[in-house]
Order: C-alpha cells, then structure tokens, then sequence
C-alpha cells in the first residue's frame, strides 16, 4: 500500500495541472447534474416492515382519503369574544372553501362541520382546520403548499383583530436543512488552528480548499441521487458536517508531514511522495474505518438510515481520495513556499550546521508536561479520567429517544406556534392523534361496529377523545382517531400505543378486527423502538471491529482492548452531554435549544458509528508513533513520551479543528443535526484529549512491556497492516542496495521459526538473465532458500531485493514477477519447466533438478535452460534462473562448466563483471 501511495504521491506532484483540471471537471459535472436531475429531500421517515407503516400502506389503497399527509391551522380568538361568532366564522369557512379547491388536497374540514367531534376547545376560543392530503409529503405539489400557506395568511388578515391563525401539522413539523453564518464560524476556526499549526497561510489553505471541493462534489450527488430514491433532508447537512470536519484533518496529516520532513532538507517532490506514503497510508486507514462505520449503519434494517450512511461515507471516502491527490499536487504547486523562510534553504547537506533551536523535531514543553503528568502515577491519572467521564455519562441513562416534531422547532416557527396553541386550548395530544384501522368486510353492521370500537377506546387510559370513528365508502375497512392526553414524543403516548397493540388479540376474538395503530405518531415511535434495538448489534460489530482492526495495526492484545474501552466512555460521555442539554435543559438556551425532550432517533448511532472512526484516527497517529518508537528502542516507558511528542501537536490541532466544525452545528442547526453535532464535538473532545492523550498513556505507562504482548500464533495469523508507511521506509532503505542489471540481491538473509532456524545468512548476487544453482544437504534448506528467494516465504531478517523490488514489503509484487516450480512434484516436469518458462518471468526457481533422474527427460531440462539462458546471454535482459539440488546437477546447468560449490556457513561471492554477468553462481544453503 505504502508503495503504491509513494508512487502516487509522485505522479500527482509532477502531473499537477492535470490532477487539478480533473478535479474541477468532477466538481462541474457534479454540480451540472444536480442543477438538472435533484428532485428535492424529503422531510418525513419511514420504516418498510413496521405496523404502522404497514397500515399506512394498506390505507393508501382501502382509504386514501386518510391515508396522506395532514395539516392544520389553529385560529384563536380575540379575548372577548369566541370561534362561533360570525366575524370569525365567516372568515374560517372562506379559508376552508379555498384550502378544499387546491389540487392535491383531498379535504379541507370546518371545525364546525356537524360530523366532526372536538376540533373546537371546551371554552369556544380556539379551532381547527384540519387539512387532509391526497399523498405523502414527497407527492404534494410545492404550488399547494404555498396554495395553503397564503390561504392561512388570508385568513389571518381577515380575522378580527387579536385573533391569531397558525399553520402546522403533520406536513409542516420538519423544516428544510439550511446554512447559517454561524456554521462558518468552525471553518473560520479552523483557518486560525491550522494557520498556528503550519505557520504559513498558504499551507493553511489547502486544506480549506480541499475539503470545500470534496463536499461540493459530495452534496452534489446527493442531490443527483434524489432523481433516483428518496433522500432524506437531514443527508446533506450530515455528509457536510462530516465532509468538511474529515477532508480538513486528512489534509492536515499529509500536510503536517510534509512540513516536516521539508524543515530537515527533503527535497519538495520526495518529501510530497513519502508524505503521502506514510501519512497517506494512516489517511486511508482512519477513512476506512470511519467508511465501514457508516455504511454499518445499515445493520438497523431502515433504508433512510442506511441511505444517510452510504451518503456520509460516500463523502468520507471522496475526502480521502482528494488528500491523496489533490494535495500532493497542490503541494507541487507550492513548492518551498511550504515552510518559513529559514527552512527553506536548508538541504540534507547543511541540516547538520543548521540551528539546534530550529530543529523541527525540538520537543515542546507544554506536551511534554502533558505527557509526563499522565503516567506519573498512572493508577491516579486512570481512576479519575474513569470517574470523571462516568460521572458526565451517568444523564445519559434517562436519554429517550424519538422523531422530532413541530415542538422541536423554533418558538417563532408558524408550526411550533401552531403546535404550542393546539396544546394549550385542546391538549399535547392533539397534535399527534393516532389512527386504529382495521378491515371490516366480515361485518354486517359496520356503523355499530365503529361505535362499538370507539367506545372501547374511549375508556382507555390517556386517551383524551376519540374525535372519529367511521367506515369507508365501501363498508371494508373502519378508522378510528384516537386523541392521546400525552404530547407525541411522551412516554404516555409509547404507552398507549403498545397498550392499544396489546389488545389485538382482545379485539380479533371479541369483535374479529384485526386492529393496527399507525399515523404520523406512531410511525415515529416504530422508527424509535427499531433503532433502540439496534444500538446493541451496532454496538458489536463496531467494538468488535475495532479489536480486529487494532490488533492487526499494533500487534498487540491490550492496545486493542483499551482503546476501544475509551471509545465506549467517549460514546456514554456524548450520550451524557445530550441527555444533560436536550432533556434537561442545562444549558439550552445558551446554545439556542428550541425545546427540551426526547433526542431524534438516529442520534445515538450515527454519533457512534463516526465516533468510532475518529477515535480509531487519534488512536492510530498517537500510538503508532509510540509502537515505533518501541520498536526501536525497546524501552517501552520512554516510548510513550518519545511518541506522545511526535504525534500530539498534529492530533491536538486536529481534534481542535473537528470540535469546532461540529460545534458550529450546534446553535443555528438543524433540529435534527443540533443533538448528533453537539454528541459529535463532545465525543471529539473528551475521546482526543481525555481519552486518547491522557488515559491511554497512563494505561500503558502502567502495562509496560506487556502492552506490545499478543500470542505468537496470533500475530502469525492476522494480516498486517502498515498505518504509518513502515514499508515504504523499507523500501527507500534498500533503493541503491543491488543495481538496475541485478536480478538478486541477497545479504545477510535468515528465515527462521519460534522453534528452529531455516535459512540462515544467505547472501548472494544474480545479474539479470544470470543463473545461480542453490545446494544443500536437506531438499528443505534449498526449498526454503528458492521460497523465500520468490517472495513466498517471509524473510525473518536481512536485506533482500528481487527484481527491483524489496522483500519482504513487496512480496506480492515479487511474486507476480517471479516463478517458481518444483520438478519433483510435478507430473511431467519438462511440461512444468516448458510453461513456467513460457510466462517471462524475471526471475525462475527450479527446485528438485536433481531429482529428476530419467536420462531423456534431464537431457529436456537441459536443452531448455541452456536455450533459456543463451537467448537471455545474447539480450542482456529476461529470467534469472535459481536451480535447487542436493546432488551433482553439472550435467544440466545453463552454463556448463561455471559453476561455485561452497560447503559450511554461506558466503557472499564477488558481484559479477561484466564480462562475466552471466555466469552461474552455486550457493550452499
């Protein structure tokens, strides 16, 4: 990986303007295509499988009348006088008239119509209009809405004076994401942060501009994508909170390195290669895993959440793609400019005379400070981090969950109002009515049946009025409205809609009814209750996640553990946070909180699905380091602080960054973002600062040694996965070690197992379209040796190159280049040999010649490799050949005569002249 990101690097840096001119192209066919095919976002949520949705769906085909979406307008009288005088009539039943003449409107009903109950108050000051459409939200035609907006602005001109008319409902409950200036205030933080970390203003804009671009793109195939499903309207606000907080960072990385490896010499284009290479390879690993995080999401089985994480990930991920290639070649642009002024004339050859004071890698007092503070007494520094995130989590266990409505809007929203006027003169209840339905084609009298259901109903606890209750048209299907005394999102209403679904089998038996309960209600408390259960399975696969990825990054048991213990506190703590703003209040109006109450649903999963990601980032840029660092050192407590100094300027900086873009979301948002950016920016900043730089160095000040622990089987089994470029450091290490006319180039090479070593101190030189015979006393020594030669077995220790690329970080590379084939296993070892051959590949192993003892078939074998060896003589390029035995192979080497026995330990042989590159070199394994 780390290989192919240096490559990358470079050609994104040298073909710049290119890369640059892709990029706009993307961003104008992106922004094109949504200009022609977005079709809008929807406002309302919907779960395929529940009761309610269900019902809803079977009404749309028995009773449409009802089964659409649904508006009122609240008309208040003026103190005085009541809804039944003549001026206020007059006015409510010209707004009724207009309202039903609408196209898409199904009925405009008059609170004085004689077959509706209770849409006047007790007190005779208030009435509804209740609006019922002919479809869902997504059907209705916008000059509708706008048809029945101005129709509810006349008939609040035409009331006497005093009196107060309020459109909301159903339809109106979910206002339309919208930016504020308040959101850009997190980039302008940003600026500030990432102008203090690089010390220059064109550095600190690249990431800016980056991230601006990534989620242009981003927000423009959402809205392509609304021409093809339903996309909901809290999706774009998501994908830009997210898109601009990640493209950020992720350039800040490479960026960070960059300047760096410029302020010690490197030249502009190698520093931009293995920037992206080492830090490039942390970007795709952190995105990775905030991706499947997202696109996790769909473990929930509800399409709009799923589609909300697809989208985000889909941003995530064009985030990474544009750090990868867009700053590489922005940095090619800049060239030096990069760094101040007195960096920039320095080069590998001076940094040694250059000022000690303006050592890049100086450490800084404060994080030193830091660091020491937290591992001093460890015990102390872990029991009081624990205690005090406890304590911030402990609100998080009365946190209830719900879809928002009308009373989470602003208090000067004509909805909210509308919303707050029902409740005062009619009751909570009113505002969220539910709807019993069932079939009743077995019925012979289906009017007396609705009676009779109605006054089952009406004895409930917490219903406060049963308004309607009436067949269809055609006698096969009944509704029945029910009024609950609870607000919509109250426990009360939970309650009685599963007391109401409790009875199902009371009313099957008593009156054969199969009742349902839907509405806009309870729908809301279907999408709760399905989310809520898949908190745990979420939670599972995201822990469990992080173990597996963790172990396979750091190699070690504990790390894994403990960080994804920290994730959980940062998780609870967020909840904490939440609960502690939005259900009691603390601090509500500080940060602009409409209304206190239950949280939107899908809060608490997507904040732990990105969580999970970002905590993954700051894990891996702070603790790789230190992993390093012990690597080489050995000393696992001054690893800590060696490690700590090296990331924690970087990470801090990009915490700062994500709290503020997240934080920003928080005053002027969108209900629905308000709670999931203030969980966000809460779990950033305990889990960066808390968890990550001061709880986890104090765990492994406290472990040790045994932090790096993991069973050796293990280790052996899991995949690895190179976070921090280690490879292509390897890589650089060996570029001028062999030549470009060397086939191989081994020394000092040693396989070895726990129990036993294999191979050991091998070391030798191939020229291209050379030959060497590998000999040994046992045919395992000599596999072993032409195994680990063609990349197929690991090399324990050494330096070892093989066409061109190292081993063991490009062994996959060596193995596609290279052969190898066994003639002893193989049926037909001429064949064998004949098609190993006929692949070109630059190097070939031929294990087992000695054992092929048949006269005619040696004399074949001989043929072949003399041919092969003569054509590569004459070319001066082609297949290197390594020839295995443990026996007299002088009849069929490629070149007879030139040949090299060593016996006891193995010896490196002079590299070849060039008279002699050809000539065959026999190495004892």
């Amino acid at each position: 990986m780390s290989s192919l990101l240096y490559s990358l690097g470079r050609w994104a840096f040298r073909m710049r303007k290119t890369v640059v001119a892709i990029w706009i192209i993307i961003l104008a066919l992106a922004g094109g295509s949504a200009l022609l095919f977005q079709q809008g976002t929807e406002t309302s949520f919907s779960i395929p499988g529940t009761e309610s949705q269900e019902a809803l769906d079977s009404l749309s085909a028995t009773f449409p009348q009802v089964s659409g979406a649904t508006a009122q307008i609240v008309v208040v009288a003026p103190d005085g006088k009541t809804v039944e005088d003549d001026e206020v009539t007059g006015a409510i039943e010209d707004a009724v008239t207009e309202i039903d003449d609408l196209p898409d409107v199904d009925s405009a009903v008059s609170p004085f119509d004689e077959n509706v109950d209770g849409a006047i108050s007790e007190d005779e000051q208030a009435a509804i209009i209740r609006i019922q459409f002919d479809g869902q939200r997504g059907e209705i035609g916008q000059s509708t809405i706008d048809g029945v907006t101005d129709a509810a602005a006349t008939l609040s001109d035409d009331l006497p004076e005093g009196s107060q008319a309020a459109l909301g409902g159903e339809l109106y409950s979910n206002a339309i994401p919208a930016l504020s200036l308040v959101e850009l205030v997190g980039v302008g933080v940003a600026l500030v942060v990432l102008i203090v970390t690089f010390g220059s203003f064109l550095a600190a804009g690249m990431p800016l501009l980056t991230a601006i671009l990534g989620v242009g793109i981003t927000i423009s195939l959402i809205l392509v994508s609304t021409a093809f499903a339903d996309i909901s309207s809290t999706t774009p606000m998501l994908a830009l909170m997210l898109g601009l907080a990640v493209g950020i960072d992720y350039a800040l990385f490479i960026i960070s390195r960059h300047q760096d490896q410029m302020k010690r010499g490197m030249d502009p284009e190698e520093s931009t290669a293995q920037s992206v290479a080492t830090a490039g390879s942390a970007v795709i690993f952190a995105g990775l895993t905030v991706i499947i995080a997202l696109v996790g999401l769909a473990v929930a089985n509800i399409p709009f959440l799923t589609v909300m994480g697809v989208a985000a990930a889909v941003g995530v991920g064009i985030g990474v793609i544009i750090s990868l290639t867009l700053i590489p070649a922005l940095l090619g642009f800049a060239g030096k400019r990069v760094v101040a002024k007195k960096y920039r004339s320095i080069t590998n050859d001076n940094l040694a005379h250059a000022s000690t004071t303006d050592d890049p890698a100086a450490g800084n007092r404060f994080f030193r400070g830091w660091v020491r503070a937290a591992t001093r007494w460890p015990i102390v520094t872990i029991v009081v981090v624990v205690g005090a995130v406890a304590l911030l989590a402990l609100p998080a266990m009365g946190l209830r969950l719900a879809l928002p409505d009308a009373g989470a809007l602003p208090q000067d929203d004509p909805a909210r109002v509308s919303y707050d006027l029902a409740s005062e003169h009619f009751g909570e209840g009113f505002n969220g009515p539910l709807i019993v339905t069932g079939t009743i084609v077995e019925s012979t009298d289906p009017l007396g049946l609705m009676d009779d259901l109605k006054s089952e109903l009406e004895d409930l606890d917490g219903v406060a009025a049963v308004p309607l209750a009436t067949p269809n048209m055609t006698a096969d299907t009944g509704i029945i409205q029910v009024v609950p005394e609870g607000a919509p999102d109250s426990e009360e209403t939970k309650a009685l809609v599963a007391e109401i679904r409790d009875m199902h089998d009371y009313f099957l038996e008593e009156y054969d009814v199969d009742l349902s309960v839907t509405g806009f209600t309870a729908v809301g408390i279907d999408i709760s209750d399905l989310l809520g259960r898949a908190l745990l399975p979420f939670g599972i696969l995201v822990v469990g996640l992080s173990l597996v990825l963790l172990t396979m990054v750091f190699r070690s048991i504990w790390v894994p553990v403990t960080a994804a213990l920290g994730y959980l506190l940062s998780v609870l703590a967020s909840f904490g946070v939440v609960a502690l703003v939005f259900e009691n209040g603390v601090g509500a109006d500080l940060l602009h909180v409409a209304n206190t109450g239950p949280v939107i649903s899908f809060m608490p999963i997507i904040l732990m699905g990105v969580l999970f990601g970002l905590a993954m980032d700051y894990e891996v840029f702070l603790v790789a380091r230190m992993r390093e660092d012990y690597v080489h050192s050995g000393d696992a407590r001054r690893s800590i602080t060696t490690g700590f100094l090296g990331s924690a300027k970087v990470v801090t900086a990009a915490a700062v960054i994500m709290f503020a873009v997240f934080a920003a979301f928080v005053p002027e948002g969108d209900t629905n973002i308000k709670p999931i950016a203030l969980g966000l920016a809460t779990g950033v900043f305990i889990d960066a600062f808390v968890v990550r730089m001061t709880l986890i160095p104090a765990i492994l000040a406290l472990l040790g040694e045994r932090a790096w622990w993991i069973p050796k089987r293990l280790d052996r089994a899991l995949p690895r996965f190179d976070v921090e470029g280690e490879g292509i450091h390897k890589e650089l290490a060996l570029r001028d070690f062999g030549g470009d006319d060397i086939a191989i180039a081994a020394q000092g090479v040693r396989v070895a197992t726990d129990d036993a070593t294999i191979l050991d101190d091998l070391s030798l030189i191939v020229p291209v379209g050379g030959s060497a015979v590998v000999s040994g006393s046992s045919p395992h020594e000599v596999s072993a040796a032409l195994l680990a030669l063609t990349g197929r077995l690991e090399i324990s220790d050494g330096r070892l190159k093989v066409a061109g690329l190292p081993l063991p970080v490009r062994a996959s590379g060596v193995r596609s280049r290279t052969g190898y084939v066994d003639l002893a296993r193989s049926e037909d070892p001429v064949i064998a040999l004949r098609r190993s051959l006929a692949e070109r590949p630059s190097v070939l192993a031929v294990d087992g010649v000695d054992v092929v003892t048949d006269s005619a078939e040696r004399g074949r074998i001989c043929d072949l490799l003399r041919a092969t060896a003569t054509a590569e003589s004459r070319s001066g390029t082609g297949t290197a050949l390594l020839l295995g035995t443990t026996g007299d192979t002088s009849d069929v080497l490629p070149t007879p005569g030139i040949t090299h026995r060593l016996s006891g330990s193995v010896t490196t042989p002079p590299a070849p002249s060039t008279d002699s590159r050809h000539a065959g070199t026999q190495v004892r394994a």
